[in-house]
């Protein structure tokens, strides 16, 4: 219990760390909080559960990179680490919540509600990157170089 609670805190920590603008935290605190107060009046459910939840449908497995060789540009699918993973997923759903017009608390729990249910632009995203991994698959022996 005692591990959760600290990847809970870090987690939470990172993604404030991120909607931080111009180094103001307290509003960053301040939207996250209530962002995660209006999931819990929509959803009745834990909030946190609803934000992780949406951080791990988000993360994406693969980058993809462009790599020259021999005159020619390849994008080449690259397995990503949980870290570079996680910081992705963070930008993505903080990305799709400033996309919908003024930024406040009430965009970023429906982007985190969304994604939670593996919807939203932020899936859009990683599927696409997915899928253009898959086609280009055949090019990953180019990595090793």
């Amino acid at each position: 219990m005692k591990n959760c609670k600290k990847k809970a805190q870090y987690l939470t920590r990172k993604f404030i760390n991120h909607l931080m603008l111009d180094g103001k935290k307290q509003k960053a605190e301040k939207i996250f909080v209530e962002s995660l107060n209006l999931i819990y009046e929509k959803e009745k459910e834990d909030c946190l559960t609803v934000f992780f939840r949406a951080l791990e449908n988000s993360k994406p497995l693969v980058e993809i990179r462009s790599i020259r060789r021999g005159g020619a540009t390849y994008q080449v699918p690259i397995p990503i680490h949980e870290n570079r993973s996680l910081s992705l997923a963070i930008k993505w759903l903080i990305n799709a919540a400033r996309k919908k017009g003024s930024f406040t608390a009430f965009n970023l729990s429906i982007t985190l509600l969304k994604a939670s249910k593996n919807q939203g632009d932020c899936i859009k995203k990683r599927e696409a990157i997915h899928k253009v991994a898959l086609k280009n698959r055949s090019f990953a022996h180019f990595r090793r170089f």
